[in-house]
């Protein structure tokens, strides 16, 4: 069974897990509410098992007025009404282990929403208290710009100013504060105790500023002001001794966004963190070229590498790689054939819900459906994320598919019949048919394959690469290529000719 708790494995669980991320809002509603929830999650667990992947990571399910989607967190130790309640997070944490699959959660230290105890406290309260020393209320702003548009402070009505990288509504913790410290330690034990599996941890490289908040200009580098900085490591090294001390293995994976595969390995240290995202794989465009950089800088820095292709943040990368092309398939089987290259590359995968049915970014969503403040502090001339997070079609043929009976808090768009899961499962050539029979071929390759790969001469935009006995082979040209030599096709992403890979293609392929 996918994902078996044995504690005779000799890898660890995570180190090249297959993790498929639920965006809990979009999911699956068994309320009727039009928002999903724990209990639709629950009765979505054979999907998932059948699927074939190893874990399952809920973004913030915990309550909060919803000014970002559950990223602006009011308790840390609760489960918002929206989604059900504790006890339903706690049948959920069973079920899932007993399909064999292990459950991962979001924490979110960088910020807290503003309508937390803490921060309601520390407007309450005078300039130097120390519940404001638990946030970063200065006299004066610097000019930092917050991610989401406009300026990165808001001023109190004493007169000081409030840090918040994101949404006004996400203030800034003092990480310096050791209350703040132990605080999220304890947040930690509480869903540690609870049998969660391990955390994702969202913005995990913004939690220290620089002494005196220096001005500064934009990016993720290493210098910045307010990115990486060097104090967040230990800080990684608490919670690590933390997660160490629970049986079984509890791992932390970190939202770490940098400019460097350098950089990102300084986060998964042997007592930091287990696993950093690998955002330059999302990054890269549809090349050869950019493809295998990203892989040798990868492999070159880090030994526990994570794969990632969309996530709740990005452009679904469907249509990403579709971006240019007159074909308008080609974002598709370009989708397709980008899995095979991650899948057979080693260390970790992490999906995100709805890519395997192909879905598309849903471009056309009208202004006043959309909820993402990206779009609304930048007056609509930003799209923001909404587009990506439409909640999934399962079954039916108009909307909301399935979904729940009562609506979808986005609107789905009119087309989507033929990409629901029971028209995918019927249909062997479908996205969804293809996804299981890849994460089945790699599950029966698990264990058998090198750390190590090799790079086998290519010709025209096309990359193969082996390791141990199989070999990948993706065409990133418009023009088909031969394959390398080989015996047996394990599987494609679209159809072979003869002993050619058709462009936008990939194949895994054995014997030589």
């Amino acid at each position: 069974m996918p994902g078996s708790h044995s504690n005779m494995e000799e890898t660890p669980w995570w180190r090249d897990a297959v993790v498929y991320e639920i965006y809990v809002r979009s999911f699956a509603d068994a309320s009727g509410d039009g928002v999903g929830d724990l209990a639709g999650i629950r009765a979505r667990l054979p999907y998932l098992a059948d699927l074939g992947v190893d874990a399952i990571w809920l973004t913030p399910f915990y309550p909060s007025p919803m000014a970002d989607g559950g990223y602006d967190v009011a308790d840390y130790r609760d489960v918002d009404p929206l989604f059900g309640s504790l006890a339903d997070f706690d049948a959920l944490v069973a079920d899932v282990h007993a399909h064999g699959l292990r459950l991962m959660v979001d924490v979110v230290p960088n910020h807290s929403s503003s309508a937390h105890p803490w921060f309601q406290k520390a407007l309450a309260a005078p300039r130097g208290s120390q519940e404001r020393d638990r946030y970063m209320f200065r006299d004066e702003p610097n000019n930092w710009l917050s991610t989401f548009g406009g300026p990165a402070w808001t001023r109190v009505p004493d007169g000081q100013w409030y840090l918040h990288l994101f949404a006004p509504e996400q203030p800034d913790f003092n990480w310096r504060n050791p209350e703040v410290r132990a605080e999220f330690l304890d947040i930690l034990r509480f869903w540690l105790d609870r049998g969660v599996d391990g955390f994702r941890i969202d913005v995990a490289m913004g939690l220290i500023k620089a002494e005196g908040l220096p001005d500064t200009g934009p990016g993720f580098r290493s210098g910045s002001p307010m990115w990486s900085r060097p104090g967040v490591h230990d800080i990684y090294r608490e919670w690590r001794r933390v997660l160490d001390s629970y049986p079984g293995t509890r791992v932390a994976v970190g939202e770490v966004w940098t400019d460097s595969a350098d950089d990102l390995a300084l986060y998964v240290r042997p007592d930091e963190l287990h696993q950093s995202f690998n955002f330059a794989w999302l990054e890269a465009p549809w090349s050869a070229t950019a493809f295998r950089k990203v892989i040798d800088d990868t492999l070159r820095a880090m030994a526990a590498p994570t794969w990632v292709l969309s996530n709740h943040d990005v452009v679904r990368h469907r249509t990403r790689y579709g971006e240019g092309s007159l074909d308008p398939s080609a974002g598709l089987d370009r989708a397709r054939a980008a899995l095979l290259s991650m899948l057979a590359l080693p260390g970790s995968a992490y999906l995100y819900q709805g890519e395997e049915l192909g879905l598309p970014e849903v471009t056309d969503l009208p202004p006043q459906a959309r909820q993402d403040p990206i779009f609304k502090r930048s007056k609509g001339e930003l799209p923001g994320r909404d587009g990506c997070r439409v909640p999934l079609p399962w079954s039916g043929t108009a909307p909301p598919y399935g979904f729940g009976g009562g609506g979808s808090w986005l609107p789905q768009p009119d087309d989507w019949a033929e990409s629901t899961v029971e028209r995918q499962i019927a249909d062997a050539s479908s996205t969804l048919s293809f996804y299981r029979r890849a994460l089945a071929v790699r599950r029966d390759l698990r264990g058998t394959l090198p750390d190590a790969i090799e790079w086998l001469p290519a010709p025209g935009d096309a990359l193969f690469l082996r390791r141990g006995r199989l070999t990948c082979a993706i065409n990133c040209g418009e023009d088909p290529v031969r394959l390398p030599p080989h015996e047996h096709v394990l599987i494609s992403s679209g159809p072979l000719d003869g002993m050619d890979l058709p462009a936008d293609t990939a194949a895994w392929l054995t014997g030589r």
